[in-house]
């Protein structure tokens, strides 16, 4: 497992892994990230110090990521991520977050009120029954301007039966609008039974990538570890 890494296109960052309590939501049937959890707070905190320990500073930006949201990590940790960025002179923190969380981003940003903080969510698709029916994501609210109006960057699925280019594009469109930045997943051969859709891949390399590789606000993971960790 790859906690540490340096994102260097686009947006240039350093990205960690770290480990909390698991996700709460965990009802995602295309996921399998939750599985690394551990509900020892203490070996959590040994672990992510050691991760923690590696960021430079370099680049003055740290995306935290965590299979799950950033209110499962222990209270050390999030403490000393503060430290670290402070120590190391790092202005912007990305955090992410399930949507049902939604109530608890203001406190967070209060609490890291000297840090520039930017809140990720794993939406997928703004399609709602697509969302809610088959990728069962918990985000109740249809509404674009409703769904972002707590964060700040988005995360989106591709590659899954019944996905379209006509629903791609309109997700990027979307995320485009409401968000200020976008990440690209392609589906990937998993421990769940949900399987990538070759023939939507295709068509999204066919006719999205090469529309949005070079855009500065769209990251595209084609494969998940695509930015150094997992």
């Amino acid at each position: 497992m790859e906690r540490y890494s340096k994102i260097l296109e686009k947006e240039k960052r350093e990205i960690v892994l770290l480990r909390g309590r698991g996700c709460v939501y965990g009802k995602c049937p295309f996921c399998d990230y939750h599985l690394d959890k551990c509900a020892d707070d203490n070996a959590n905190y040994l672990l992510n110090s050691d991760v923690l320990s590696q960021v430079t500073g370099e680049f003055d930006n740290l995306e935290v990521i965590n299979s799950g949201s950033v209110f499962e990590l222990d209270s050390r940790t999030l403490n000393l991520i503060k430290a670290v960025c402070r120590d190391r002179n790092i202005s912007t923190i990305h955090f992410e977050s399930h949507y049902l969380y939604k109530e608890k981003i203001p406190a967070l940003r209060r609490d890291f009120s000297e840090f520039n903080v930017k809140m990720k969510l794993g939406l997928e698709t703004f399609d709602w029954a697509f969302r809610e029916k088959v990728l069962k994501k918990g985000i109740p609210d249809r509404r674009p301007e409703i769904i972002s109006r707590c964060f700040d960057e988005a995360n989106f699925l591709f590659g899954i039966s019944g996905q379209t280019l006509a629903s791609m594009e309109q997700d990027i469109i979307l995320g485009l609008t409401y968000f200020e930045r976008i990440c690209l997943n392609i589906m990937c051969e998993n421990s769940t039974s949900v399987r990538p859709d070759e023939e939507v891949i295709s068509v999204f390399r066919e006719k999205i990538y090469p529309k949005y590789a070079e855009n500065n606000r769209v990251d595209i993971l084609i494969e998940n570890t695509d930015f150094g960790v997992g």
